[in-house]
């Protein structure tokens, strides 16, 4: 069995390889670190499939400049683990430049090889 302390140390390792691999717009890194029915739903409510991003990051479209975590929590306890992130952003989002107060939300799951995915993840702002 699993402690919650591994799981957490997990999903946390998963996060910071999805900040790398998004600043390196490296769509194969960031593909293995989601699981094969992800999707991301942006702060505007658009819900993109993992392919799309994943083709969005690799042409450019989509380029993470720097990402810079304010608070980060993994909540355990009740079902699968759930990390969400305070994070500013500085991307660039098919052709608009910011920097973006963010909150991701993001859901986990286990694949029968006992890694730690990513599910789905919601973007918000905040304040």
């Amino acid at each position: 069995m699993t402690s919650k302390d591994e799981v957490e140390a997990a999903v946390r390792e998963n996060y910071t390889h999805q900040r790398t691999a998004m600043i390196n717009g490296d769509a194969a890194a960031l593909s293995k670190l989601l699981g094969r029915d992800f999707t991301l739903t942006h702060m505007t409510g658009y819900e993109q499939s993992k392919a799309e991003w994943l083709a969005d990051v690799a042409s450019g479209r989509m380029r993470y400049h720097a990402i810079e975590d304010i608070a980060v929590d993994v909540e355990t306890d009740d079902g699968p683990p759930v990390l969400t992130a305070r994070t500013r952003t500085e991307a660039t989002i098919w052709g608009g430049h910011g920097t973006w107060p963010l909150q991701l939300e993001i859901h986990y799951t286990v694949t029968g090889d006992g890694r730690w995915v990513a599910e789905r993840t919601r973007a918000s702002t905040w304040r």
